[in-house]
């Protein structure tokens, strides 16, 4: 299995907010085991879930998700 290589703050910034997975989740629209599994690094989320995510936060999607750069991709 390949690692995840999208970093991400969603605790982070759910904790900045006071938020539950469950309360992220319904503003964007999907399970509360969707949020679960992108936080955990365990599902990378499609570029229109990564901006709702972001902008639920009121964030900028790169202030929310990062390469990281130690996790080759393959190349």
């Amino acid at each position: 299995m390949t690692e995840n290589p999208l970093k991400n703050k969603i605790k982070v910034y759910r904790a900045m907010n006071d938020w539950t997975q469950e309360e992220l989740a319904q503003r964007v629209n999907v399970t509360r085991k969707t949020i679960n599994t992108v936080e955990n690094r365990k599902f990378v989320p499609s570029a229109y879930l990564a901006l709702k995510i972001a902008r639920a936060f009121g964030a900028l999607v790169e202030d929310i998700f990062q390469i990281d750069e130690g996790i080759s991709d393959g190349e």
